[in-house]
């Protein structure tokens, strides 16, 4: 077996030749990163293995680049009311689309709700790594699509614990969700109360001895934060990644005089582990068991997918008065499952609720709509 020393390299030459890829088709780096993934994954090549080593630095992968892209946002920026009517909508109508397009291939009710919670997720990752990438992180559909998207993890989770919970015990108990609810929302506020007094306690050690004397102190500091954020965000049951994103715009527009600069600094990490990150996604996916039988019921899980996103959050932002375009914008990128679906899928197939076959239809579609959004969003017209 390959040393994590030999794993991390050939890894990282994969992702280069995805940078070159995607220089020739002329697309996001995400989409040529993924391709070349999936052709040095078990579906062709089969050179490298999805690992609990490779598992982790994805995973770390995902932390920096939600940190690096918190960095570019304001609190109110995030935590807007119309934001919140845009997540909403596209969690109930891809659920239930979902919920429905399974039960018309015959999948039963446990099946079916998992994939009507499959189709709620929004890969904050994907979709802000393609705007970061293209410059567009301070236009408004972009913050419409980043501040809907937190959201949209938020409320992800309750229909995962909703679908979880009827699955296990047959029926949904009202307080269990509430809780979850009520736990969420309060790491959420408590995260933008902080921000202040930890913007304070920063600006007062660059001013110290230890800042002037080690300039890397506070950068270390940051992610320490980073860290903390994302492990307390996994203990109450969110996604670590919104953590990650809460803690960078919990550290945004610091500006120091003895401190190495914070963005500068992640920007640095997310591109290493971030390429690790992406090329993972495309590692986890086996074509090969993607039989004929189920065939017809992927292609429609697909259609469903990207419609559900584009058609429901494109309606929203139109309501809260985003022009046609910026809908259209806002409800492609609201499309990619990622990693969000991924495990979702994980949960149901080692839970014995779903096939393997569900199972790789599920990543498939994750990873269908991972890659088109990055061609939609970058060929709309901004």
């Amino acid at each position: 077996m390959a040393t994590i020393e030999l794993q991390i390299s050939l890894i990282l030459l994969f992702a280069l030749a995805g940078y070159l890829l995607s220089s020739r088709i002329n697309q996001s780096a995400v989409v040529g990163i993924i391709i070349v993934g999936i052709i040095i994954g078990p579906s062709f090549l089969a050179i490298i293995k999805y690992s609990d080593a490779i598992k982790m630095l994805a995973h770390l992968g995902a932390i920096m680049l939600l940190f690096a892209i918190g960095l570019e946002f304001k609190n109110r920026e995030i935590y807007q009311t119309k934001y919140l009517l845009i997540a909403f909508i596209g969690i109930i109508l891809p659920w239930t689309a979902g919920y429905f397009l399974a039960n018309i291939f015959d999948y039963n009710f446990q099946e079916s709700m998992f994939i009507g919670v499959s189709l709620t997720a929004t890969s904050i990752a994907i979709t802000a790594s393609v705007l970061k990438e293209m410059k567009k992180l301070n236009t408004p559909a972009a913050k419409a699509i980043i501040g809907a998207a937190v959201i949209d993890d938020v409320l992800g989770l309750l229909a995962l614990s909703i679908a979880a919970q009827s699955v296990r015990e047959g029926n949904i108990e009202l307080m269990k969700i509430v809780l979850t609810a009520m736990k969420a929302a309060a790491f959420l506020i408590a995260g933008i109360f902080a921000a202040p007094y930890i913007k304070k306690l920063f600006m007062k050690l660059d001013e110290q001895g230890v800042a002037k004397e080690f300039p890397d102190f506070l950068f270390i500091m940051s992610i320490m934060f980073c860290f903390l954020y994302a492990s307390v965000a996994e203990i109450i049951g969110l996604s670590a990644i919104v953590g990650a994103f809460l803690s960078g715009v919990v550290l945004e527009g610091l500006k120091f005089k003895n401190s190495k600069d914070l963005k500068e600094g992640a920007e640095y990490l997310h591109v290493i582990f971030g390429a690790i990150f992406f090329i993972s996604l495309g590692i986890l996916v086996n074509l090969k068991e993607l039989t004929f039988n189920i065939l017809p019921f992927f292609g429609a899980l697909i259609l469903v997918a990207v419609l559900t996103k584009v058609i429901g959050c494109g309606i929203a932002a139109k309501m809260v008065r985003f022009s046609n375009s910026e809908s259209l914008i806002i409800g492609f990128g609201m499309s990619p499952r990622g990693e969000v679906a991924m495990i979702v899928a994980l949960i149901g197939l080692t839970s014995n609720i779903i096939s393997q076959n569900l199972y790789v239809s599920i990543v498939m579609m994750s990873l269908v709509t991972t890659v088109i959004t990055p061609v939609a969003v970058r060929n709309l017209k901004w």
